[in-house]
């Protein structure tokens, strides 16, 4: 977690945008991100080929998908529109991991125009791509691993055998021979058990699974598994008591295991990709918001301009998004506030009996830790618009990388008869 002395920004820079982005907006550090993701690389050097395949679903915005694949990172998508935002910034091939459930005929179709690997789902999935368009020579299956793991109970996947991702284990080994039969030359082996874990052993275990199915699959099918995608699901420590994850101890340990089961077994070096997008974009992501009311009823609330529309977590799971009073960081935190959005929804809320400094109308607030599965979850619920998304530059530049909403945007689609929606603001 980015904490108070860690901000990119300071009250003057933010006052300043203001003025010409109005709150509430998201803003991202381009510094941050990028030696974030070269941490990444670093630690994982010692793999041959090795790639992040970036969660587009966690920060959809091209100019983010530009600084990535700048530092030789791929996409992870999951639709037609994050197919197309990878292919914008010219990704192409295998730089692209299409993984996806309940697909349909035309987003695999796309996947296969762009030579992106197919990450199956399900083992009927076989025949529906063949029915609707063909199977490449590159097929990869989601392994679900049911009741032999466990998760933590922040895991929003649920627990693998109530998820409805992946094959089972005999479903696995059905589909990789099917697939073989009809020609299929070459295979990857893909899961994501976890999201926004932070214990360093549940990748360290989901490595060792991976490597033990992968000799197995060898030995029982004669497949040499040219891949395995560990997934993402690495958490960021949200509040101020929690620590990142020590990727030096996940990746040493994970060299360890391979080096003991992989190396000289099988005659293909084996890959290792991931596709984290939270632990790469999500600490170097603010919402800014301005205080405009305050309430005192039974409890004590500050109302600002943002809503759940532009930070969905706090209100549909609970999260805990840390909050900094711009130019109050060293003030005592000594009053108690709910702090809340203008939705029809008492779920609404940001922080619930937060522990924060005196608050004025007027004050800014930055809500920490926006940068994955922020504006991306961001919804017109209400008739909220979404807002904008800033990037604060190398130079130290904030630029405009996505206008926010406007009233004649939430109109636009409809044809209603009679009236003109073309001359709204």
């Amino acid at each position: 977690m980015n904490k108070n002395s860690e901000l990119f920004f300071n009250k003057n820079e933010i006052e300043k945008t203001k003025e010409k982005y109005p709150t509430p907006f998201h803003i991202y550090d381009e510094k941050g991100i990028i030696e974030n993701v070269k941490s990444l690389y670093k630690n994982f050097s010692w793999v041959q080929g090795f790639k992040n395949y970036f969660a587009i679903k966690a920060c959809p915005n091209p100019y983010i998908l530009k600084i990535l694949k700048d530092q030789g990172c791929g996409a992870d998508c999951s639709s037609l529109p994050e197919l197309i935002l990878a292919e914008k910034v010219g990704l192409r091939g295998e730089e692209i991991m299409f993984t996806s459930n309940n697909t349909q005929k035309e987003e695999y179709k796309k996947a296969l125009e762009l030579g992106a690997i197919i990450n199956l789902d399900d083992i009927t999935h076989i025949k529906f791509l063949e029915e609707n368009a063909y199977l490449p020579s590159f097929i990869c299956f989601r392994y679900n691993p049911g009741p032999l793991r466990k998760t933590n109970d922040g895991n929003v996947i649920g627990s693998p055998e109530s998820a409805k991702y992946g094959l089972t284990k005999e479903q696995l080994f059905e589909a990789y021979d099917i697939v073989k039969n009809k020609g299929v030359k070459r295979f990857g082996l893909h899961t994501m058990v976890a999201s926004n874990e932070l214990n360093p052993n549940a990748f360290i275990e989901t490595a060792n699974m991976l490597l033990d199915l992968t000799l197995e699959i060898h030995k029982k099918l004669g497949i040499k598994i040219e891949f395995i995608n560990l997934g993402g699901g690495i958490g960021i420590p949200y509040k101020p008591e929690q620590h990142p994850v020590d990727l030096k101890i996940v990746s040493e340990r994970v060299k360890q295991i391979y080096k003991e089961k992989i190396q000289d077994k099988t005659t293909t070096p084996l890959k290792i990709f991931m596709e984290n997008g939270r632990m790469i974009t999500g600490p170097f992501g603010y919402l800014i918001t301005t205080v405009i009311h305050e309430k005192h009823i039974y409890k004590e609330y500050i109302g600002v301009d943002a809503n759940m529309a532009n930070l969905m977590r706090p209100g549909m799971y609970g999260a805990y998004h840390h909050i900094t009073v711009l130019g109050k960081e060293n003030v005592p935190n000594e009053f108690k506030y709910d702090i809340v959005g203008s939705l029809c929804e008492n779920n609404d809320k940001f922080a619930i009996d937060r522990m924060l400094p005196k608050i004025e109308i007027g004050d800014i607030l930055a809500i920490h830790n926006t940068g994955a599965h922020g504006y991306a979850m961001g919804f017109n619920y209400n008739g909220k618009l979404r807002s904008a998304e800033l990037l604060k530059k190398l130079d130290g530049n904030i630029k405009l990388i996505r206008r926010a909403e406007t009233i004649k945007d939430y109109f636009e689609t409809f044809n209603f008869e009679g009236s003109d929606y073309k001359n709204l603001a």
